[in-house]
């Protein structure tokens, strides 16, 4: 829940100038709903994609405040964010309704950037696999192994998201390669396939790192996003790697 009208102008930019349609990395914009038809009409003639930060599980009705993905779909995106650790921790969707959101999402034609991770709580008392796995398997569960052949995994332990805490780069593998693991064990071309995305407190001096881990595949990323300086640096990494 960041940017104004103003500010949303001066980033973008920033960002266009910085990353040209030569470049190897895939960027993706995630703007508040109110500033996607903004957005839109900045992103035009460049190389990114603009997606939303969340959506609801139904398509029209009595659902006041609420976004449906066919509304996203008609705004110009093409992802959307979906279990997100603050939709999770601070609204409470459970993971039958993320499940739900992901399904909804496909419908229309939109990718789920799906997110799963743990609390430092579930870290500290060795349950981290036990929790990832088990919010990705929700998942899995009511979609399939092949719905997953057109969407994106970010796994953002949450511990390290506003924080200043990061997962060491080896810490973020260990669970990409899981992660990665329990899709191959459904569908192998599906779990090379996927683009699996590690966020939490990723910034310009890490970036580098993480990117080097065979398992991957980009950066979710929160606060540096806001700085054009820091998520180019971020952009160059991942084209360096």
């Amino acid at each position: 829940m960041n940017g104004r009208s103003d500010e949303n102008i001066a980033l973008l930019a920033a960002l266009k100038q910085g990353v040209t349609a030569g470049s190897e990395a895939d960027v993706l914009i995630c703007p508040p709903s109110v500033y996607l038809a903004q957005v839109r009409e900045m992103l035009e003639d460049s190389p990114f994609m603009l997606g939303a930060q969340n959506v609801h599980t139904a398509e029209s009705g009595a659902f006041t405040g609420e976004i449906s993905a066919p509304m996203l779909q008609d705004c110009g995106c093409s992802h959307v964010i979906i279990g997100h650790s603050e939709r999770r921790e601070l609204f409470g969707e459970k993971d039958s309704f993320i499940a739900e959101k992901f399904s909804a999402a496909q419908k229309s034609n939109l990718v789920p950037v799906l997110c799963i991770g743990e609390t430092r709580s579930h870290r500290e008392a060795g349950q981290t696999e036990e929790v990832v796995l088990g919010q990705l398997e929700a998942v899995l569960d009511v979609v399939g192994i092949d719905a997953f052949a057109d969407a994106v995994i970010a796994y953002e332990p949450v511990w390290a998201i506003g924080t200043g805490l990061t997962a060491t780069p080896d810490q973020a593998q260990e669970v990409h390669g899981q992660i990665r693991e329990r899709l191959n064990a459904r569908n192998a071309e599906v779990a090379e396939r996927i683009c699996l995305l590690y966020g939490g407190s990723v910034k310009g001096a890490n970036a580098a790192e993480l990117f080097a881990k065979p398992d991957i595949d980009g950066a979710l990323v929160g606060g540096a996003s806001l700085v054009a300086e820091e998520f180019l640096t971020i952009c160059a990494s991942y084209s360096q790697s």
